[in-house]
C-alpha cells in the first residue's frame, strides 16, 4: 500500500513513512493510493470475530508490508486487552432502529483510545525497525491529548508534546492530560482556542528546519494511521445489526471530521452505508456546508461539548480530494484559498456529490441539555454532551426501517457538571481514575505564538535527548 498527498507535491510513501511523517511536507494529508475492497463475502467472514481480530484484518491492507500480519494481530490484541468491556465496543439499543455504539471503554474514556492505543504500539514497532526516535506534537480540543499521552507515555523512543486551549476543556479532560507522571510527556496550555493550537502544530510541520531537528510526527487525525484504526468499529457495529445483508446509517458527532471520515472510508471499502449524518454543536461549519455550501470560518464559541469546539475541520480536505476526483492541483488551490480568505470555494458539483451521502445537523447547548435529560428519562441512558448530539442527529434524520447507529464518543463522567445539570446525576469516574482530582498536574503555559511554543518544545526535547 502506497500513500499520496492530497496536494500532490510530496513523494508517495509506504505505511511506515506515513505513520512517522503525519502531515505531508507539501501541507497536504496522506490518502491511500488505491482503496482496498471488501466484498459481501469478505464482510460476512468478519462477523462474530473478537474485536481485536476483526480490527487486524480490516487494517492489514493499509499497513501492507510495513507491519507483518502476525505482528499486527499481536499489536491489536495488546491494544484492546485493557478495555473495560468484554465486547470492546458494545452496542446499546435505544429504540426500534436506533443504537448507541459505545466507544469510550478504553483507558481515557473516549473514542480516541481505539486508535491511540494501537498507534502507540505501531510507533514502537516501526521505530525499533528503523532505529529512530521521534517527537510527537499534537493539538487537542479535549480527548485526543489524554488518549495520545496514555498511549505514548513511558515509550523509550518517543517524546510527546500536546497543546491544549487553556480553559477550554472540561476539568476531567485537562487533568487526564496533565497528571501522568512520565518524563517523555509535555503539556502546553495555549492562550487561545483549539484552532490556534492546530495552526501551531501545522506551522511546526511546515517549518522544515524545526521539523527535521525535532524529528516531528503527529497523532492528530491528520495522521492517516488514526483514520485507519477507526474504520474497524464501523464495520464491526454494522455487521452486528445486519450488514452486509442490509444497509446501515451512522450519526457521528464530529468537529475535525476524522471520525465520520472513517465511517465514509468503511463505505468506500464496501460496507453498505446508506447515510452519514454529521452532528455539530453551535460551532457548525460542517452543518452549514452541507446545508448551504457555506464552508466559512467563524469565531469558536465555547460549548458543553468542547471536543467539537472547532472552526476548521482539517480532515475535510481528505473528502474534498475525493469529491474532486482526486485532483491534487484543484485541492491545493481550494485549500490555499481557504487559508487566505476563511471561505472554502467548493464547486457546486462536488457539494452535491457530498449531499448524496451526508446530512448535517446542529444542536446548541440548550438542545443538548434537553436531549441528555430526555435520554435519561425515556431510556435510563446517560449520554455525554457529544453523544447526545449524535443521538439527536440520528432522531432528526430517520431512515425508515434501516438500523441507525449513533457514535457514543465519551463517557458521561468526563462531563459531570453538564450531566448533573441535565439529569441530577453526577456520574462517578471508573475506579482507575477515582483519584484523578487528587493527582498533581504538570503543564507549561504559552501564548499562541509559534516561536515561543517551539522554544518550549525544543528545551523539552533537549532535556530528554540520550
Amino acid at each position: 500500500m502506497r500513500y499520496v498527498s492530497t496536494r500532490g507535491q510530496s513523494p508517495a510513501q509506504d505505511f511506515a513513512g506515513v505513520l512517522l511523517a503525519g502531515l505531508a511536507p507539501d501541507g497536504g494529508l496522506y490518502m491511500p493510493e488505491t482503496w482496498p475492497h471488501f466484498s459481501h463475502a469478505d464482510l460476512r467472514h468478519l462477523r462474530g470475530l473478537p474485536y481485536a481480530e476483526l480490527a487486524a484484518r480490516v487494517i492489514a491492507p493499509f499497513t501492507g508490508d510495513a507491519v507483518p500480519f502476525a505482528t499486527l494481530q499481536a499489536l491489536c490484541r495488546d491494544a484492546y486487552a485493557g478495555f473495560r468491556h468484554p465486547a470492546t465496543i458494545p452496542l446499546v439499543q435505544l429504540g426500534p432502529n436506533l443504537w448507541a455504539l459505545e466507544l469510550f471503554h478504553g483507558p481515557t474514556l473516549a473514542f480516541k483510545d481505539l486508535a491511540m492505543q494501537l498507534l502507540g504500539r505501531l510507533f514502537d514497532h516501526v521505530l525499533r525497525q528503523h532505529g529512530r526516535r521521534i517527537t510527537i506534537v499534537g493539538a487537542t480540543s479535549g480527548d485526543t491529548g489524554s488518549a495520545a499521552i496514555e498511549a505514548c507515555r513511558g515509550r523509550a523512543a518517543i517524546d510527546i508534546a500536546i497543546l491544549h486551549p487553556a480553559g477550554r476543556t472540561s476539568e476531567v479532560q485537562r487533568r487526564q492530560m496533565t497528571t501522568p507522571d512520565a518524563g517523555n510527556v509535555l503539556n502546553i496550555a495555549v492562550d487561545g482556542n483549539f484552532d490556534d493550537c492546530q495552526d501551531l502544530v501545522k506551522a511546526m510541520f511546515a517549518d522544515a528546519a524545526f521539523r527535521d531537528q525535532m524529528r516531528l510526527s503527529a497523532v492528530n487525525s491528520i495522521n492517516w494511521a488514526r483514520i485507519a484504526a477507526q474504520i474497524p468499529y464501523y464495520i464491526a457495529s454494522a455487521l452486528a445489526v445486519g450488514a452486509p445483508e442490509r444497509e446501515v446509517v451512522f450519526a457521528v458527532p464530529t468537529g475535525n471530521f476524522g471520525n465520520v471520515l472513517a465511517a465514509w472510508a468503511a463505505r468506500r471499502m464496501g460496507l453498505p452505508v446508506a447515510r452519514l449524518t454529521v452532528a455539530s454543536n453551535r460551532n457548525d461549519i460542517l452543518a452549514r456546508f452541507l446545508a448551504d455550501r457555506d464552508m466559512s470560518v467563524r469565531d469558536v464559541e465555547p460549548s458543553l461539548s468542547p471536543s467539537m469546539d472547532i472552526a476548521i475541520s482539517s480532515n475535510f480536505e481528505r473528502l474534498l480530494f475525493e469529491l474532486l476526483g482526486r485532483d491534487p492541483v484543484l485541492t491545493a488551490e481550494i485549500m490555499t484559498g481557504f487559508r487566505a480568505t476563511g471561505r472554502m470555494d467548493v464547486p457546486e458539483a462536488a457539494w452535491r456529490r457530498a449531499r448524496t451521502l451526508f446530512d448535517g445537523f446542529r444542536l446548541d447547548d440548550e438542545g443538548t441539555t434537553a436531549e441528555i435529560a430526555r435520554l435519561h428519562i425515556e431510556c435510563g441512558y446517560l449520554a455525554d454532551p457529544h453523544t447526545a448530539i449524535g443521538i439527536a442527529a440520528a432522531r432528526a434524520h430517520p431512515c425508515g426501517p434501516l438500523p441507525t447507529i449513533a457514535a457514543a464518543t465519551a463517557h458521561p463522567a468526563k462531563f459531570p457538571d453538564a450531566m448533573q445539570h441535565a439529569t441530577g446525576v453526577r456520574p462517578p469516574l471508573p475506579a482507575h481514575l477515582a483519584d484523578l482530582y487528587d493527582r498533581q498536574e504538570r503543564f507549561s503555559t504559552a501564548p499562541a505564538d509559534l516561536a515561543q511554543v517551539q522554544s518550549v518544545i525544543r528545551a523539552f526535547v533537549s532535556r530528554n535527548s540520550p
